[in-house]
């Protein structure tokens, strides 16, 4: 992945970084804050199962990253009174693997799987009949000796977690039983989590310094809390450790993040558009070369929050910009006339 700081991965974080995101994880709905929609309809199937006796029915989150789809699971778990395990995708390469995370697993518990989309798919056959049935079919020996054995596994719980809805085998995502989207927050929502994280990192900020960060975080948690931190740190060597408005703008321009939360690459992306092909469209292959970037990482990190604040459009003749981009960006469009200033 990039190394951007507006990046909603955690795969270039330090340890102590991604050690700090899980103490400022909420561990219970009450202080979970935003997706109100999908927080209602779990608590429900929540309330449900815990009246049945039941497990809960396995559900798949999906959304961008950094929304909260990791600390979600980790709610519903403690909600459920239950243990959690938690992998990813390319971590489970063998069935014996998945059959080793299965069968250490007890009757009501939830097993977190990161990434399920990119799953191996011999893995994804076996995980078909265990979410089904709770059964778990394995080869034991190879060649004209080998046999197959079944066995029974406990009621258990999966949760899947994925950026990719579609890259999700149709088999596998129609064993779920509840799917839900994970949206991107408004900047009030955004704000209150700044608050409330600046309180358990023991940072005071003032609210304008607060406004500020959360309009500059992309709508997303992960990315306020790294600025939070990447502020309180500038907070710390060049003033008393108090966020106040200024300094949280002096401490945002060194970071290179503009008012709406774009960072240099994001302003590189939208300008090879503009300059190169007058606005758009550009197919994405064609955006791909000319900025450097593999394809996926345009798809994944870039244009979801460009398209969800309007700067970037997607058609069935490749991308192009929006007239607010040019207002952004400062620019305008070849022909266009220029307006005297009034000034």
């Amino acid at each position: 992945m990039i190394d951007r700081i507006v990046n909603a991965g955690v795969e270039d974080e330090a340890p102590q970084e991604v050690e700090l995101e899980i103490t400022l994880r909420p561990r219970d709905f009450a202080n979970y804050i935003g997706q109100e929609r999908l927080k209602q309809n779990i608590q429900l199937a929540i309330d449900a199962a815990k009246k049945r006796g039941e497990p809960l029915d396995h559900i798949l989150l999906h959304g961008p990253p950094g929304l909260g789809k990791t600390t979600m699971a980790s709610v519903i778990a403690n909600e459920m009174g239950a243990q959690i395990r938690i992998t990813s995708g390319p971590a489970v390469e063998r069935a014996g693997d998945l059959a080793s995370l299965l069968t250490n697993l007890a009757d009501g518990d939830i097993l977190f799987i990161d990434e399920i989309h990119r799953l191996n798919r011999t893995v994804e056959e076996v995980l078909y009949s265990a979410m089904e049935d709770f059964k778990l079919d394995i080869m034991l020996g190879k060649g004209p000796s080998a046999r197959s054995l079944r066995l029974d596994l406990p009621h258990f719980t999966i949760i899947g977690a994925t950026t990719r809805t579609g890259s999700l085998a149709a088999p596998l995502r129609d064993r779920f039983g509840m799917m839900h989207r994970l949206n991107f927050y408004t900047p009030e929502e955004i704000q209150q989590i700044i608050e409330r994280a600046a309180k358990i990192l023991k940072v005071k900020i003032d609210k304008p310094a607060s406004v500020e960060l959360a309009q500059r975080a992309r709508l997303t948690p992960r990315i306020a809390n790294r600025l939070l931190k990447r502020v309180r740190d500038y907070a710390d060597v060049n003033g008393d450790g108090i966020i106040d408005k200024p300094l949280s703008h002096k401490a945002l321009e060194l970071l290179d993040i503009d008012e709406l939360g774009l960072d240099a690459a994001d302003r590189m992306l939208l300008n090879a558009i503009v300059e190169n092909y007058d606005g758009g469209p550009v197919g994405v292959e064609t955006l791909a070369a000319l900025t450097a970037e593999e394809r996926g990482t345009i798809e994944d990190f870039y244009e979801p929050y460009l398209m969800q604040i309007g700067l970037l459009e997607r058609t069935p003749r490749g991308r192009k910009v929006t007239p607010k981009a040019y207002k952004h960006l400062g620019k305008k469009r070849k022909g266009e006339s220029q307006q005297p200033s009034l000034l």
